[in-house]
């Protein structure tokens, strides 16, 4: 997450609650059913567990976007 955060150059919340696939189907299935008045109420019910500030110089998030983009084009060559 941390590299992420540093390549784009912005934060990447990471969430207490890691498995959202089963979970965004559970609260569609509330909202469905009632449970839950509106998606207001399930917001309020996400928490962050962590949050991964860009810490990368600008100068070595360039050399590895550069690398990266190389890289990809050598693999598109690749017959």
């Amino acid at each position: 997450m941390q590299f992420q955060a540093d390549i784009t150059g912005v934060p990447v919340i990471r969430p207490a609650q890691t498995e959202t696939t089963a979970l965004g189907a559970a609260y569609l299935a509330g909202l469905a059913v009632g449970f839950w008045q509106d998606a207001r109420e399930i917001e309020a019910l996400w928490r962050a567990e962590r949050i991964f500030e860009p810490a990368m110089s600008a100068d070595q998030r360039g050399f590895l976007l550069n690398q990266w983009t190389r890289a990809v084009g050598r693999a598109r060559k690749w017959n």
